[in-house]
């Protein structure tokens, strides 16, 4: 059985590491085949140019060989079904499975989000830094009152302030900082 890999979109905000391929998995080295290399580069941009893409979703997909599944969490059913169709038009997709969870109505994870959402984006270092994306680079998740924070920050330092600005908003119960750290290359000599 061929191992695959989660592809998360966060990667492609542009924070991913000049001259690296930006087909990287959430935590490990992923190397696929050409044709995998190029479903997922299309995937992605197909994605993120949904047009109802936001801070409040998180998507990430997986290949494997041409099957790709859809994962993560959205506010919109509209959006989980925009997503698989988008997919299918993939060249070289022979099927899509969409798993992506629909988040349920609830004014109080409304309510957490957007609270969230201002405790974040006023901070003046991550405002500055990440708030002004076409597609943010920190993602909010809110599910039954617990916020999950997803996607790739430039420093440790950034990642604690998010989530330290999380912990800090009235009614959630939990806070997941499942932010990543953005992968440099070293200095060359």
């Amino acid at each position: 059985m061929k191992k695959t890999w989660i592809i998360g979109l966060a990667l492609a905000t542009g924070l991913v590491a000049k001259g690296k391929d930006p087909v990287a998995p959430h935590n490990d080295a992923w190397i696929g085949t050409p044709q995998e290399m190029r479903i997922a580069k299309d995937v992605r941009h197909e994605l993120l140019m949904l047009p109802w893409f936001g801070v409040f979703d998180d998507l990430a997909f997986k290949i494997n060989g041409s099957e790709v599944t859809l994962v993560g969490s959205v506010l919109r059913p509209t959006l989980k079904s925009d997503a698989e169709h988008s997919v299918q038009r993939v060249e070289g997709v022979s099927g899509v499975i969409n798993e992506i969870e629909v988040l349920p109505l609830s004014m109080n994870d409304d309510r957490i989000r957007t609270a969230t959402y201002r405790a974040i984006f006023s901070d003046r270092a991550l405002g500055t830094r990440y708030g002004f994306r076409a597609v943010p680079a920190i993602h909010i998740i809110v599910k039954n009152g617990n916020i999950r924070l997803e996607g790739v920050v430039l420093n440790e330092m950034d990642k604690t302030i998010a989530g330290m600005r999380a912990n800090g908003v009235s009614g959630a119960f939990a806070v997941e900082n499942a932010l990543r750290l953005e992968e440099r290359e070293a200095p060359q000599k």
